[in-house]
């Protein structure tokens, strides 16, 4: 039976700092303030699903438990990557994320969770948070409990193209006006360090996680900016954005076309621009910007043709 690529629905999450921005990616949202896609997910807080092939209408937690050949029988009791599309039409809550051993101790078992971020999309003068400003664990407290937030938090203007690596430990916010591709560890936990006085639906105060963000803070601030390296195969121009012990994160510019070779355990395709084919032996399948396609161990060759732009990730 051959092996062919394998389309997968997001799931959508409505956000109160959310818009409409994910329409642009042929997504019927469900909401004027949808905030996230989860285009490859596999938590219990939600799971895409097969939409083509023999497959179709599993998730991607049932293929990962129940047709670990197609991941090249990697070992792990849950799949360990979560893709997501996040628009930002307001600041989001300014977080910081823990590491595996304390997610484990202190989250239920979750995964602590690095992630990374590819700007697809701006407003002029948009900007996030990414690291702090404090000295020592005794600083980052006394401005912690004082408010002193302008002071704290290093703000970055952004632009379309932009990528950040944020790991575990690392203060960060998206801010207002802003569209991202985010590449993580398949967790859920965040602690939320400031909210800008911000109520939730029945009017209180947002919870906020202050003792456990102090704790799993790093000091000093991590603020490194990948290095990017590049490479061309054919058609294709491969931005290599970042290489982790949790991820490698790849953009790939196509103009024509170009044979690749799939040897990951699986790769992730996110198609963030244009369009294209992607064929398999005697298979063609057309993709669309918006779409998300798992190639799965074993594919072997095949080729893409057109004109797009991917975001990719492996382990």
């Amino acid at each position: 039976m051959s092996i062919e690529p394998i389309f997968f629905k997001p799931v959508f999450k409505e956000r109160m700092w959310g818009g409409t921005a994910l329409r642009a990616f042929h997504y019927n949202i469900p909401s004027e303030r949808t905030g996230e896609c989860w285009a490859f997910a596999a938590h219990q807080n939600g799971q895409s699903t097969v939409q083509n092939g023999r497959y179709k209408g599993c998730t991607l937690g049932e293929l990962w438990e129940h047709h670990r050949d197609l991941f090249g029988y990697l070992e792990g009791d849950r799949f360990p990557l979560l893709t997501k599309i996040l628009d930002a039409a307001q600041d989001l809550s300014v977080q910081v994320h823990p590491n595996d051993d304390f997610a484990k101790m202190h989250a239920n078992g979750e995964l602590g969770k690095t992630e990374c971020w590819y700007i697809i999309d701006c407003e002029k003068d948009a900007e996030i948070i990414f690291g702090h400003n404090a000295t020592t664990k005794e600083e980052l407290v006394s401005m912690i409990e004082r408010g002193e937030w302008d002071r704290l938090l290093n703000r970055v203007k952004v632009k379309p193209g932009d990528f950040f690596f944020v790991p575990s430990g690392t203060v960060h916010a998206i801010g207002k006006g802003t569209l991202i591709l985010e590449t993580q560890q398949n967790s859920d936990t965040t602690y939320r360090l400031y909210d800008y006085g911000r109520k939730d639906a029945d009017g209180r105060p947002r919870e906020l996680h202050l003792e456990k963000s102090a704790e799993v803070i790093d000091v000093p601030s991590f603020r490194e900016r990948p290095i990017v390296q590049y490479k061309q195969t054919d058609d294709l121009l491969a931005a290599i954005l970042i290489e982790c012990p949790y991820f490698s994160v790849e953009k790939w510019d196509v103009k024509g076309e170009a044979n690749l070779f799939q040897n990951h355990p699986f790769l992730l395709v996110s198609v963030i621009e244009g369009e294209g084919m992607m064929v398999t032996g005697e298979q063609e399948h057309h993709f669309k910007k918006g779409d998300h396609i798992l190639l799965p161990s074993g594919l072997g060759e095949y080729k893409l043709t057109g004109d797009s732009e991917c975001i990719v990730s492996h382990l």
